[in-house]
C-alpha cells in the first residue's frame, strides 16, 4: 500500500515522539477554523509563547523606572545581551567568550571582514559560492571595491558541475587548493539557503588552516538547524541571524563568533564602538578605545533590548530541548518528507536537497517538474489551503519541517494536499 495512503503512521510517530509537547510552547498560525500547517521555519520562525511576556516586562519596567531600568530592571538591561551568552554559545559549539548577540547578520558580516580580510597585492581574492545568499555577495563586492579591488578578478566562485545542483566537497577544497596562493578569505555558509545542502564545515576549516587562509561562515540557516562545532573546528568568525530556526522574531538581534585565539588581539583592526570597550572604564568616557576580551569587543552599541527579549525566550526552549535531540527528529522528519514524496510524487518533482542525511538539514528544495509557472501555481494554492512554504525564484519551493513545532501530520497534510492538488 502506498505510504500516503498510510496517514495512521504520522500519527503513531506524533505520539511517539519525545519532542512533541514543544509545539505547545509557540504560537500556530490560523487558517479557516483551524491551525496553518507551518513548513516554513527557515525563513521565520513561531513565535515563543514567552516572549509576548519578556517583551511586555522590558516595556513595564520602562514604564516603571525609566533610566534606572538599565541597574534595575527584572533582566537589568546594561547587561542584558549577556543573559543569551552561555545558551547561544553551547548551540553553536562555542566558549563564552567567542560569542555576542549584536546588531544584524550583514552588518556583523562587514565588521566581521575589518578584522579579517586583510589584503595584500598577492593574497586579496575571496572564495565563496556562485550562488551565494545575495547579500553576502553584495557585502563582499563592496569590501572588495572598498579595498580598491575588481569583484571581476578578485572572486572566486564556487559552482556545482553541470547538471548538478549541490557543490560537491572535493570541487570546493579542491578549487582552495588551486587558488590558495591568491585567496585572503573563504567565505561559506553553514548551510545553502537554496538547495538546503549542509556543508562539511570542519573539513573547509582544516584545509583553509592549512593553505594559510582564513575561513568565515555565515550560519544563518545553519543554527538551530544542525549540530555545530566552530570552537573545535577553529573557524576564524562566523555570522548568523536568529529570526529564522532562533525564533527571535523579524528584525531580531543577530549572533556573531570569533575565536578564542583572538581574543585578546587588541591591535587587529576593526570598527570600534563604545558597547566594546572595556567594561571596567567603559564608563570613564576616555578617548583611547580598549576593547572587551573575546567576541564582546566587536559590539558597537547597547543592545536592542526589545527586539532581544523574543531570543531568549528561544533560547530557554533549544536548552531544554536539546540539539541532539532536536537533530534526531529532524532527519526522521525530513527522511519521512522525501519517503512521501517519492511515494505520492514519484517523477513529478525532483529533489535539489542532497539525499544524504549528513548533507541536509531541515529543509527540502523541490522542483515541479513542467516549467514554473505551474510551480508558482501549486504554491499558491497551497497558500489557499493553509499550508505555508517558500517559493523561491525561479522555481523551487522549499519546505521546512522544524523539529521544535512541527509534527509528521504536517508533513503527510502537505504532500497529502500537493497530490490532490496535481490530480486536479
Amino acid at each position: 500500500m502506498s505510504l500516503l495512503k498510510r496517514p495512521e503512521i504520522a500519527r503513531q510517530l506524533d505520539a511517539k515522539d519525545p519532542l512533541g509537547h514543544f509545539r505547545t510552547r509557540f504560537h500556530i498560525p490560523r487558517h479557516a477554523d483551524g491551525e496553518a500547517v507551518y513548513l516554513c521555519g527557515n525563513s521565520l520562525g513561531l513565535q515563543p509563547v514567552t516572549a509576548g511576556p519578556l517583551v511586555e516586562e522590558a516595556l513595564e519596567d520602562w514604564r516603571r523606572l525609566a533610566v534606572r531600568a538599565h541597574f534595575e530592571a527584572r533582566h537589568a538591561w546594561m547587561p542584558y545581551h549577556e543573559l543569551a551568552t552561555a545558551r547561544m554559545a553551547k548551540l553553536v559549539g562555542a566558549l563564552p567568550l567567542e560569542v555576542v548577540c549584536m546588531n544584524s547578520l550583514t552588518v556583523n558580516l562587514h565588521l566581521m571582514m575589518v578584522s579579517f580580510y586583510r589584503p595584500t597585492p598577492a593574497r586579496h581574492r575571496i572564495l565563496m559560492e556562485a550562488a551565494a545568499f545575495p547579500s553576502d555577495r553584495y557585502a563582499v563586492e563592496s569590501q572588495l571595491r572598498f579595498h580598491g579591488y575588481d569583484p571581476r578578478e578578485a572572486l572566486v566562485l564556487a559552482a556545482p558541475r553541470p547538471g548538478e545542483t549541490s557543490l560537491r566537497i572535493e570541487d570546493l577544497l579542491g578549487l582552495m587548493q588551486r587558488h590558495a596562493d591568491t585567496l585572503a578569505l573563504v567565505l561559506l555558509p553553514g548551510v545553502q539557503y537554496y538547495t538546503g545542502e549542509v556543508y562539511d564545515m570542519d573539513r573547509i576549516a582544516r584545509t583553509a588552516r592549512h593553505l594559510g587562509i582564513c575561513v568565515g561562515l555565515d550560519l544563518a540557516h545553519a543554527v538551530g538547524n544542525v549540530p555545530l562545532q566552530l570552537h573545535e573546528w577553529e573557524i576564524d568568525f562566523a555570522v548568523w541571524c536568529t529570526y529564522k530556526y532562533l525564533n527571535a522574531g523579524p528584525g531580531a538581534v543577530a549572533g556573531c563568533f570569533v575565536h578564542e585565539r583572538y581574543a585578546r588581539d587588541a591591535e587587529r583592526p576593526r570598527f570600534a564602538g563604545w558597547w566594546g570597550h572595556d567594561k571596567a572604564t567603559r564608563f570613564q568616557m576616555g578617548p583611547t578605545f580598549a576593547p572587551i576580551v573575546g567576541a564582546e569587543g566587536w559590539q558597537l552599541s547597547n543592545p536592542p533590548i526589545l527586539s532581544f527579549a523574543p531570543l531568549l525566550a528561544s533560547l530557554e526552549i533549544f536548552a531544554e530541548a536539546g540539539m541532539d535531540a532536536l537533530r534526531s527528529k529532524s532527519l526522521q522528519l525530513s527522511g519521512y518528507l522525501e519517503m512521501l514524496l517519492k511515494d505520492a510524487l514519484g517523477e513529478q518533482v525532483e529533489i535539489l536537497t542532497p539525499l544524504a542525511p549528513s548533507q541536509r538539514g531541515c529543509q527540502l528544495s523541490v522542483r515541479l517538474h513542467g516549467g514554473a509557472t505551474r510551480g508558482r501555481n501549486l504554491f499558491r494554492q497551497l497558500e489557499g489551503r493553509g499550508i505555508v512554504c517558500d517559493w523561491r525564484e525561479p522555481d523551487v519551493i522549499r519546505i521546512a519541517p522544524v523539529p521544535l513545532y512541527n509534527r509528521f501530520t504536517d508533513v503527510h497534510t502537505f504532500v497529502a494536499t500537493v497530490a490532490q492538488l496535481l490530480r486536479g
